[in-house]
């Protein structure tokens, strides 16, 4: 706390003595599961964002470098106004307080989704993943990330002694699911693509941010992440119905050639990639940062997790260690 206090009197004399603003108010905007924090101020009836990212927890050279790389496509990213790279500062423009979780609703959501979608469109076609110099999602990541899930969530929050038999359905099952990803179409990937990180604006909607992790990888990871988002739930019938009219926008945009039966076991197979990994960070969250507020988003994602592989004969084992092994570990924390 102590550190924060002294980090924010820096912003301060930052924005106050080098960029010669005149403060009205400092307040915090948000957090986020990162060590970097928001703050919103006010200078002459105009507000701004303040990111504070300590240099020696996080890369703010990413998040500008992705700005820039995704400011030619046309989608709604904030203005870099002013950088401070060697204290870990940026000057941003200020999207509202109002992410789509907080307005989401049954009468909203197909026009709000809508927009969302045309914006992940551009991101996808406008960008030359093969020249664009972001790091790639590679064998070695997503297997670090459902590892996550393995350590944190099972070893570390359930105390599931993973035995030789677990281990061979996880591995086993991770394998599966790092294939399907590997075989997709490669593309620009948001990475966090969900309500949280889309902000409601005036014009151009929606406004998108946490970017800083983007990647080349699998064509449906960002949008499993906005259809089956960890925060929010949609009845499966909506979601078939937008799955099938962005299939179709790729189709049309030549960004996939293959059948939508095809695309449907990918996107549902990278569903429980992202959320295994999910669940893990959830727990990490928990365990390691005394972020305790994600445990509540963890029996939706496990949801997710139980329908789908239901459906996969590949995954019955999977699925049947999950029913019967860790939810009544699970339940036992609830």
């Amino acid at each position: 706390m102590q550190k924060q206090n002294i980090r924010k009197k820096v912003i301060q004399s930052w924005l106050q003595n080098q960029l010669k603003m005149t403060i009205d108010s400092l307040t915090p905007a948000s957090s986020d599961a990162s060590f970097r924090r928001y703050f919103r101020i006010s200078c002459n009836n105009q507000t701004y964002i303040v990111m504070d990212a300590p240099p020696e927890r996080e890369n703010i050279k990413a998040f500008i470098d992705v700005a820039s790389l995704l400011s030619t496509t046309g989608i709604n990213i904030p203005k870099i106004y002013h950088i401070n790279l060697e204290q870990g500062f940026l000057l941003l423009e200020d999207f509202g307080n109002q992410c789509y979780l907080d307005k989401l609703n049954q009468d909203n959501v197909d026009i709000f989704y809508k927009q969302a979608l045309n914006s992940l469109l551009k991101l996808q076609s406008k960008i030359d993943f093969k020249n664009c110099q972001l790091p790639v999602y590679d064998f070695e990541l997503l297997n670090k990330e459902l590892d996550i899930f393995a350590e944190w969530f099972l070893e570390k929050k359930l105390n599931i002694s993973i035995t030789h038999d677990y281990r061979a359905i996880f591995e086993k099952t991770k394998q599966l699911l790092i294939n399907s990803a590997l075989e997709q179409p490669k593309t620009c990937v948001h990475r966090d693509y969900h309500s949280r990180n889309l902000m409601i604006t005036s014009a151009n909607n929606p406004g998108i941010i946490d970017f800083q992790d983007a990647v080349v990888g699998p064509i449906t990871y960002d949008l499993v992440s906005l259809l089956k988002d960890c925060y929010i739930e949609w009845p499966e019938q909506m979601i078939d119905l937008w799955l099938n009219q962005y299939f179709q926008h790729l189709k049309d945009t030549r960004l996939m050639n293959n059948s939508f039966d095809t695309f449907k076991c990918w996107f549902d197979l990278m569903g429980i990639q992202r959320h295994l990994k999910a669940i893990g960070i959830f727990a990490r969250l928990h365990l390691r940062d005394n972020k305790s507020t994600y445990l509540q988003d963890i029996p939706r994602t496990i949801d997710y997790i139980l329908n789908t592989s239901a459906k996969y004969p590949e995954l019955n084992a999977f699925n049947y260690f999950f029913q019967n092994t860790v939810m009544p570990a699970w339940r036992l924390t609830i």
